[in-house]
């Protein structure tokens, strides 16, 4: 058997690689920050800082902005093999995997679904919302407790559960918008798209799957990239025109595009699991490559569609992998090769509890909307901003409040 097949790499204990929770605290940091600052007036925040759009004459591109989104997919890509491969380890039955990953995808969806309505509606039903959705998910379980203490916390963690699934159906169908989100007969749920956290369930649910096929087999997972980026020409053409899933799902971009991004995290992470890949030097290689490779296909496909986030341009999703693993890279030689205390320590601790963080930003106003004056002040208040959110984060999931999502 060689050293890259799947089953040597399932079969090897996952340790966790701070180096990612930190890359996951940072880009969840740049995440609240960017959508904070983008409550500040247009004529205060430069181009530069905001998504690449009209306000930049047309044409193909991207900002720093738009790079927050696919390197939160692609971390979630990385997470795969650590979270799923310790079930595998566990000796946990496939199916019970399975059933996993196809129920925390709907649960995504729903949350990303009720978010994207929201957005219309009146602020008490939406910051209500919210909190339900933040209790149907969260588990309350403070560290040291007894076997006592932990029966209690698990009944008080079902009640919050439940009260929270109670409130999200309540609220989905007293909704004050325009249209109904859900209606019954005949079925229809009403939304424009599936929202960030719906984005994320498909590319956690291609990558998941994906990575259950394959495990650690870079060739193959190198090979369902190229598949799902092939997608989009083959959508620009009217492959999927008459194809059934394409009524309900985008397969160019949110299957395609996206989940591309997400297998991508995969095949980085893969080497922080393979047999073959335990020294330095391997594992630097690899990551060099990786950045330079997809760097080039990036480059060779600019001019066939541009570089868009908005449409999920391949060129836009292999630059977006490029700069994401150069990112990790960076914090690996920080967090886990030469550990720096000030680079690895709080951005790993903030990167632990993250959406949490994002779900209570949505709930708060713009800092940098009500503090703007000129450029300098709407940086430092959507700064401060995400600086407490994340700390606020860290301190729940400190004393056991987390979401499990």
């Amino acid at each position: 058997m060689s050293p890259n097949s799947p089953k040597d790499a399932a079969a090897l204990p996952p340790a966790r690689i701070t180096s990612i929770d930190a890359l996951r605290g940072f880009v969840m940091f740049m995440m609240i920050f960017v959508n904070d600052l983008a409550g500040a007036p247009n004529k205060i925040v430069p181009n530069w800082m905001v998504h690449f759009s009209d306000r930049h004459h047309g044409g193909s591109g991207m900002t720093f902005v738009d790079l927050v989104f696919p390197a939160f997919l692609f971390i979630v890509g990385m997470s795969i093999p650590f979270a799923l491969g310790s079930r595998l380890n566990r000796g946990e039955p496939l199916g019970k995997i399975v059933f996993h990953v196809v129920t925390r995808t709907p649960a995504l969806l729903t949350l990303g679904i009720l978010m994207v309505n929201g957005e219309s509606s009146d602020d008490t039903w939406y910051r209500l919302m919210l909190l339900s959705g933040i209790f149907a998910f969260c588990v309350v379980l403070p560290r040291n407790a007894g076997q006592g203490a932990q029966k209690v916390w698990k009944i008080v963690s079902l009640v919050l559960r439940l009260a929270g699934f109670a409130g999200l159906i309540y609220l989905a169908f007293t909704f004050p918008g325009k249209h109904p989100i859900i209606t019954l007969s005949p079925l229809h749920i009403h939304a424009s798209w599936f929202g960030i956290l719906g984005i994320i369930g498909w590319a956690y649910l291609i990558a998941a799957t994906t990575f259950l096929v394959f495990r650690g087999n870079r060739t193959a997972l190198l090979g369902c990239i190229a598949l799902f980026l092939c997608f989009y020409p083959a959508d620009q053409t009217g492959a999927f025109s008459h194809f059934w899933l394409a009524n309900y799902v985008s397969l160019a971009d949110t299957l395609g595009s996206h989940g591309a991004i997400a297998v991508a995290g995969v095949l980085l992470a893969s080497i922080l699991i393979a047999p073959d890949m335990t020294a330095l030097k391997s594992r630097l290689n690899f990551t060099l490559l990786f950045i330079a490779g997809f760097a080039a296909a990036a480059l060779l496909l600019n001019g066939l569609y541009g570089i868009s986030k908005n449409d999920a341009t391949p060129s836009w999703c292999l630059w977006s992998c490029a700069v994401t693993a150069a990112l990790w890279l960076g914090f690996y030689y920080c967090c886990d090769v030469r550990p720096v205390e000030v680079v690895a320590k709080p951005f790993s601790v903030a990167g632990q509890n993250v959406l949490l963080a994002y779900l209570i930003s949505e709930m708060l106003p713009s800092i940098s909307g009500m503090v703007a004056v000129n450029l300098t002040s709407a940086v430092a208040g959507s700064a401060l901003c995400a600086t407490l959110l994340l700390l606020a984060a860290a301190r729940l999931n400190r004393i056991g409040f987390r979401l499990k999502l």
